[in-house]
């Protein structure tokens, strides 16, 4: 014959009473093998926008790593097929609020990036290349630091 046993009653904790539960662990999704891959093409991005001596080419091999890294984090966070669709600063905002003013600075600089790509980088100083430059590198690695947990574990 079976026998059942029931399962332990679990009260609610009492208000004010310590709480003896473990926090909530975060769990981060898999990082997919393509996600890694624009990642290191982010840094190699970097690598190519550091070695770069026109202001024009700089500044667009900044901003292309920056958008590598932020699809990185995309490939890895967004959902398929929920929402509207957007550019990927648009959904970098959407999937990542945190990272909304990061998705507005490099938003705004996509137009030069397109027009530098073009040839047509007249616009386009040494420092604002630069900044660029830094701009990028930085979110590089709040990107890389995001993902990292999973990332590169065993």
């Amino acid at each position: 014959m079976a026998q059942t046993v029931s399962a332990p009653r679990v009260s609610a904790p009492k208000v004010g009473a310590p709480r003896t539960s473990a926090p909530r662990v975060r769990r981060f999704p898999p990082v997919t093998r393509a996600a890694k891959d624009l990642l290191a093409d982010a840094g190699r991005g970097l690598g190519v926008a550091i070695r770069a001596t026109e202001p024009g080419e700089r500044y667009a091999a900044a901003h292309l790593a920056a958008l590598r890294a932020a699809a990185a984090l995309l490939a890895t966070r967004a959902k398929p097929g929920r929402g509207r669709l957007g550019n990927a600063w648009d959904l970098l905002g959407r999937v990542a609020p945190d990272l909304a003013e990061w998705a507005a600075f490099f938003q705004a600089g996509a137009g030069k990036r397109q027009l530098a790509e073009a040839g047509i980088s007249r616009s386009i100083g040494a420092r604002e290349a630069d900044d660029m430059l830094r701009q990028a590198a930085e979110f590089l690695d709040l990107i890389e630091a995001r993902l990292a947990p999973v990332a590169f574990a065993g």
